[in-house]
């Protein structure tokens, strides 16, 4: 009885934490051999989710931001935290703006780290990586405690392009990617050229002027 009413106290900590790993429990339990058994006998009952390797949440912290509609945005800050830094770009945003019509199946980020795939109860999250010098270009939001690291329309764009460059070889490959182009704006396309330009390939410049060939580029 008195294991249970330890674990339990436990557990009713971490349901009101956005994420946590041993060191944060380390105010309830000293005994980390015992929190490293709690935590999977707990991840095993579903009680907790684990979003990487020693980074856990609550599923009751789960289900208390579904019910005010908050699930979809945390798990964008988690595409964030898992994987640090990133930010989202790629099909993932170019979907809310309506440039691609497909809906992506995954979350899709740019990192400076080397290119992996993350999976949790959450989702699938994959990240690209990218030069230093293009690591620019995205935007940071808040609502209540999360904050999102997200690009902008031009970037996510830019990002999608850049990541394809080698794919993108002839006009009849670009043509299958049936993007919105009328979705940019006159400073989405200022935006992009400075991208290019900051790039600096000759290669990426034609892609770019293949695409926007009926616009004003």
């Amino acid at each position: 009885m008195r294991n249970t009413t330890r674990a339990e106290k436990i557990i009713s900590l971490v349901a009101k934490m956005p994420y946590f790993g041993l060191e944060n429990l380390s105010i309830a339990e000293k005994n980390k051999e015992y929190l490293k058994i709690l935590l999977s006998r707990y991840e095993k009952k579903g009680r907790l989710i684990r979003l990487k390797k020693s980074l856990y949440v609550s599923a009751d912290y789960l289900d208390n931001l579904e019910k005010k509609d908050l699930l979809s945005l945390y798990t964008e800050f988690t595409a964030n935290l898992i994987y640090s830094p990133s930010y989202l770009s790629l099909e993932y945003v170019l979907y809310e703006y309506n440039i691609l019509s497909e809906i992506p199946k995954n979350f899709t980020s740019v990192s400076l780290k080397k290119t992996i795939h993350l999976k949790n109860n959450l989702g699938d999250f994959f990240y690209h990586k990218i030069t230093q010098r293009l690591f620019l270009g995205f935007e940071s939001f808040s609502k209540g405690n999360f904050v999102v690291f997200k690009a902008s329309r031009a970037k996510a764009f830019f990002d999608y392009l850049y990541l394809r460059q080698d794919l993108l070889i002839n006009p009849e490959a670009i043509e299958e990617l049936r993007l919105n182009l009328n979705n940019l704006t006159k400073g989405d396309l200022r935006e992009i050229k400075k991208y290019l330009k900051i790039e600096g390939s000759k290669k990426m410049y034609d892609i770019a002027k293949n695409i926007f060939k009926k616009f004003d580029f």
